[in-house]
């Protein structure tokens, strides 16, 4: 009897200190903050973009060189892909690691199904995608992305690109094998079908409607398409040959897809291995005009209204950021936020981007309408910069 009333006693007491816990925590949404990746510490910052704040630092990631970011439905969790392996779930609130798991060794990037609860890794080593329940992290289901080589012998294939798509599906491409899958999480057991896409496909995009997914191509010049509407037509081949003829460059990094830019019923792309960007007619998906840009461009990002396209760049020339007029097509502005520009993200309504500088260990805040420096944070070897609204779109 008084083990039993001291048991009771016991769980009484966690039950306050559990509800004296949250009752602690601030009475807020979460609909203005985000994280930044610290690459260097294995850490992340939890800000407040409305306030210019940093909130706090979450450490204990592990490797975050090229870590990504999605969030939970509610905006309060984010889900941290690392480059370890390494699943990290994030209480933006407490500001804590609410679960984490190795799930390969090395991963690169991720996504959350349409539903909320699903959140998939891709995989360079051993390859694949992995698929785990977005509450408990418990794996759900393993897609090895097997292919036979050129020796003829079975093996998997990196896999890159990986989205949501509408229907809650996710599509990813295979480096290796040169194919785009596609998963379908509402069949019973989850529907998978591959598709031959082009030559190493080395990352993707979905259009924000969720009906186009394109693959850059890095073993030959050109873009793979998949209209997810009609599945059943294949990838087709767009902007052929832009670069043929031409004297490619060294590729000092490969550019990044999943934020293109759309404007103008125009999609601007990052050239690979060229200083330029590519404008793409949407309606047919020819070629429309080529930018010169001052560097190897990476990120090619379109403000929230499509009114500017700002552009970041590989080594040497990434201490800059360079912004197009989406209309006339002109660069209207060089900035110089500093040393290794990494990544940009606008605000939700886009008033502001916030730009990190790597080797400046730096935030650099600008207005979107006077394109003047607002703030600057300090953060220790900034990369990627995550804001919660991302929630909320397709592919983010």
């Amino acid at each position: 009897m008084l083990r039993m009333v001291t048991m009771i006693a016991a769980i009484v007491l966690v039950g306050c200190q559990a509800l004296q816990s949250e009752q602690a925590l601030p009475l807020r949404g979460t609909g203005d903050l985000g994280l930044i990746i610290e690459r260097a510490t294995g850490s992340v910052l939890v800000i407040d973009h409305s306030e210019h704040d940093v909130l706090g630092r979450v450490e204990g990631l592990g490797d975050l060189s090229h870590a990504s970011v999605v969030y939970s439905r509610d905006a309060r969790y984010g889900y941290v892909f690392g480059r370890d392996g390494g699943l990290t779930k994030v209480d933006l609130l407490t500001m804590t690691i609410a679960n984490r798991v190795i799930q390969s060794g090395n991963s690169i990037g991720g996504a959350i199904s349409q539903d909320g609860r699903y959140v998939a890794v891709s995989n360079y080593e051993p390859g694949g995608v992995n698929i785990f329940d977005s509450e408990t992290l418990e794996t759900v289901l393993e897609i090895p992305a097997y292919y036979v080589n050129e020796q003829g012998e079975k093996d998997q294939s990196k896999t890159v690109g990986l989205v949501d798509a509408p229907g809650n599906q996710f599509v990813f491409s295979l480096f290796d094998a040169g194919e785009i899958w596609t998963v379908d999480m509402m069949a019973t057991p989850p529907d998978v079908t591959r598709f031959d896409a082009g030559k190493e496909p080395y990352d993707s995009l979905i259009t924000p409607d969720g009906r186009y997914y394109i693959a850059g191509l890095f073993g030959e010049d050109g873009l793979s398409m998949m209209d997810l509407w009609h599945p059943e037509q294949g990838a087709t081949t767009i902007l052929p040959g832009y670069g043929k003829g031409e004297q490619r460059l060294p590729v000092y990094k490969m550019p990044h897809l999943e934020g293109w830019a759309i404007a103008e019923g125009n999609a601007f792309v990052p050239a690979v291995g060229r200083h330029e960007v590519l404008v793409a007619d949407m309606n047919d998906w020819s070629m429309v005009q080529r930018i010169p840009v001052q560097g190897q461009p990476v990120f090619v990002m379109s403000s929230p209204d499509n009114r500017q396209i700002w552009v970041s760049f590989a080594h040497p020339k990434n201490n800059v950021v360079q912004v197009i007029d989406s209309q006339t097509r002109e660069i209207i502005r060089t900035l110089e936020p500093g040393k290794s520009v990494l990544h940009m993200e606008f605000t939700p309504r886009g008033e502001e981007v916030w730009v990190s500088s790597r080797d400046s260990n730096r935030i650099t805040v600008y207005n979107t309408r006077t394109l003047e420096e607002v703030k600057t944070l300090s953060a220790q070897k900034p990369s990627g910069i995550f804001f919660t609204n991302r929630a909320h779109a397709l592919g983010l």
